[in-house]
């Protein structure tokens, strides 16, 4: 018998949420197979079952409980039992069934037998061959959705769990939705005396965690922040090129897109900033991920895009919108949480033109982004027409100084200044 324990399905996960079990206590499981839904202090994710066996739950659904602590047990010996009873059991079935115009052949176990029944199964073997997500191919099972007749709407054609519900949604005969846990529970209002009547509402296990989060890194970095502004307007020039010269349909690198690189590049010739400072001693990372941080239902989670300074702004625009696309339909991976050394948080699209943002640990530093913005600025003597960008550098001083930070910082601004070194 082993123990399926809390896993660790990011960097900064310190516990998780049993969501939901998506298998009975007392099944037989797979390896590999559904097991279930975690919500982690970044997403809401599906686990799969380790090994086989016979499942034993110990956590019941709505426990929050800290990495590494039992939530079931796999007892192999009796899963292997029971698949052979379920052989034994389908064996005499087939040797007892009454004789068919077959003769002898109808008492013989076929071959076929099984690829028959596949064959007369719901569609849900027929779907295993289509382009969808794992969570999608379960909700599709659990709404009795044929995959084949769904449009995909994700990169290449991926069908996600969104695409799925709507599908179901347009059928003559919807299914009834199925309730998901709210962000957060709103309870009965309070007197608040000269406030009025006070309403307290309770925090999601993503949001406590967020929040615990932040506020360890407010209370145990020691953090200064640097601002520069950036003449902006070769970088939206660039853009434009970008969207003219694109094929239709093809992904136009944003602002973000080069303001990641633009990062990936001068990570590269800054290493400290692409490392942390743990327990006395500084750790720097041969790889440059940047997280990137996408706001989601109250929440905030920051997808990894992984060597960011060897990729193209081509690549980089295709990964960091299927990112974003994942991420909003609750389908990103643990792994694509996982293994930031440094994060770009952008509100510019919100018209915010300057912030700081707060470190997440272990990371050394984060940038923050502001709104491209026109403005009056002087070349040659001459007020002409332009563009100006803000950023917003918050470093650990553990691990960043003054002077190391500025360089960092200079060599993002130099870079977005002139965009063709982003193409180099």
């Amino acid at each position: 018998m082993s123990d399926v324990t809390m896993p660790r399905l990011s960097d900064s996960m310190e516990e998780g949420l049993i969501v939901r079990w998506l298998r009975a206590d007392g099944q037989s499981v797979a390896r590999d197979e559904e097991l279930v839904e975690i919500e982690t202090d970044k997403a809401t994710m599906v686990y799969e079952s380790p090994a086989a066996g016979t499942l034993q739950i110990l956590a019941a659904e709505g426990s929050a409980l800290p990495v590494g602590a039992p939530i079931a047990r796999l007892d192999a010996a009796e899963h292997a039992g029971a698949v052979r009873e379920r052989a034994l059991v389908g064996a005499t079935i087939e040797l007892t069934a009454p004789p068919t115009p077959a003769g002898r052949l109808a008492a013989t176990p076929r071959r076929g037998a099984a690829s028959t029944r596949t064959r007369r199964s719901p569609p849900a073997a027929a779907n295993e061959e289509i382009n969808a997500s794992p969570l999608a191919r379960r909700i599709a099972r659990e709404l009795g959705v044929e995959l084949a007749g769904v449009h995909g709407s994700g990169p290449h054609g991926r069908i996600s769990k969104a695409d799925v519900a709507a599908a179901a949604a347009a059928s003559a005969a919807p299914p009834s939705a199925k309730p998901s846990t709210p962000a957060s529970q709103p309870s009965t209002p309070v007197s608040g005396a000269a406030k009025g009547l006070v309403t307290l509402v309770e925090l999601s296990p993503a949001q406590e965690i967020v929040a615990r989060r932040m506020a360890q890194s407010r209370a145990a970095v020691p953090d200064f922040t640097l601002q520069a502004v950036v003449d902006a307007t070769a970088v939206i020039v660039a853009r434009s090129d970008f969207k003219a010269m694109a094929a239709p349909g093809a992904a136009v690198p944003s602002l973000n897109d080069m303001v990641v690189k633009a990062c990936g590049l001068a990570l590269r010739e800054c290493p400290r900033a692409n490392g942390s400072f743990r327990d006395g001693h500084w750790e720097l990372y041969s790889r440059i991920n940047v997280g990137i941080a996408v706001a989601v239902e109250d929440s905030l989670v920051v997808p990894t895009l992984l060597d960011a300074d060897l990729k193209s702004l081509g690549q980089i625009a295709l990964e960091s919108r299927a990112l974003v696309e994942r991420v909003r339909a609750r389908e990103i991976a643990a792994a694509e949480l996982a293994s930031a050394t440094f994060t770009v948080s952008n509100l510019g699209m919100f018209g915010v033109e300057t912030f700081s943002a707060v470190i997440n640990p272990p990371q050394s530093a984060i940038l923050a982004v502001g709104a491209a913005r026109a403005v009056p600025v002087v070349r040659d003597g001459v007020v002409v027409a332009g563009h100006e960008m803000r950023l917003s550098l918050t470093c650990d001083h553990r691990i960043l100084y003054g002077a190391d930070a500025a360089q960092f910082l200079a060599s993002i601004v130099r870079r977005l200044e002139h965009p063709i070194s982003l193409a180099l």
